[in-house]
């Protein structure tokens, strides 16, 4: 279900800013409430080498390596080790997310593979539902399982064929809540620098309200 039937009160942004480091360029918006803070970060760069608890795979739902971030998640953690415990796991719906040891990849303890929609596949409605779904279930699995920080890929942007305006706006806007929801830290991570624009469009738009 999308975050607004949750009934979460999301307070207000404190500060937004932007920081050059190394090769990665970063917009920061933080949240606040009277219980907890978060932070929503862009950041342009390889979601395999963005230190956080876990790191999301844009996953399909056969768990298999795949092209794009999914082939590269694989290829960094280590191919045989994370198709093993994929295989183990077997499948996941779209719209849900499974977790697994990050294996080989140094910057993160854990991969969530979250499976957005094949865009093609459902009506607009119902496609925006469950990439909506997607990010929350990723979320809340990484809060349950103790992590303070969460890297996302754009999910369904690739070859899931999700128009990437609107993928962006719901990601940032789905991520808000659910950042302040469960206290943690989200990076949306873009591999270009156009889905790095787009994200940051729709986070200085939440920064202004």
């Amino acid at each position: 279900m999308p975050s607004g039937s949750h009934g979460e009160c999301f307070c207000g942004i404190v500060t937004f800013r932007r920081i050059l480091f190394g090769s990665f360029i970063s917009t920061q918006t933080e949240a606040s409430s009277s219980n907890n803070r978060s932070r929503i970060e862009v950041i342009e760069g390889d979601v395999t080498r963005t230190p956080a608890d876990a790191i999301v795979n844009a996953a399909n739902s056969a768990l298999l390596a795949g092209g794009g971030v999914c082939g590269a998640i694989f290829r960094a953690a280590g191919h045989d080790k994370l198709s093993r415990v994929c295989r183990a796991i077997g499948n996941c719906p779209t719209g849900s997310a499974v977790i697994t040891p990050a294996f080989a990849i140094s910057t993160a303890k854990h991969i969530i593979h979250a499976v957005g929609p094949i865009y093609a596949e459902h009506s607009p409605q119902e496609a925006r539902l469950l990439l909506r779904s997607a990010y929350e279930s990723a979320i809340g699995l990484a809060a349950r399982n103790g992590c303070r920080s969460i890297a996302f890929p754009a999910i369904s942007t690739g070859i899931f064929g999700y128009p990437l305006e609107d993928a962006c706006r719901e990601a940032v806007d789905v991520c808000r809540h659910q950042a302040q929801r469960h206290a943690i830290d989200v990076k949306l991570v873009a591999f270009d620098g156009v889905t790095a624009a787009m994200l940051r469009k729709h986070a200085d738009a939440v920064s202004r309200s």
